[in-house]
């Protein structure tokens, strides 16, 4: 088997309402399709899928499986969007710091899912492993 490259993520959401108005409009993703409970956003060549599912239950504490999911963003956006998410009362977990030779931002949506703006590459980011 050889994997090619990254496809998407989905994400559980209690409200779709809710987390698209926050993916859409805060971070600026792009709706392709949208049904009764689920939505397919876009923003460059990547994508991620949104799943209402009220039944599910929120995690609380940490577990095993993804610890977060990190966005791109231009170093020269960054400042601009960290103003937004302030503005906006989004719940900063982390930072605004600079990692290696990039800037993050760890944040969470509106089911607590935690994100992560970062200007780096992954090319950049060897550099001060090297």
């Amino acid at each position: 088997m050889m994997v090619q490259g990254f496809s998407h993520v989905t994400i559980n959401v209690r409200d779709l309402s809710k987390s698209l108005t926050f993916y859409r409009d805060m971070l600026g993703m792009k709706v392709r399709h949208l049904v009764n409970t689920d939505a397919y956003l876009e923003w460059g060549t990547a994508w991620i899928c949104i799943i209402e599912r009220s039944d599910y239950e929120q995690v609380t504490h940490k577990h095993i499986g993804t610890d977060h999911i990190a966005f791109y963003i231009s170093e020269k956006h960054f400042n601009e969007a960290v103003e937004i998410l302030e503005k906006h009362n989004v719940k900063i977990v982390r930072g605004p710091i600079k990692r290696g030779v990039g800037w993050s931002v760890n944040f969470l949506d509106p089911d607590g899912t935690e994100l992560e703006l970062h200007t780096s590459t992954l090319e950049k980011r060897m550099t001060v492993w090297k």
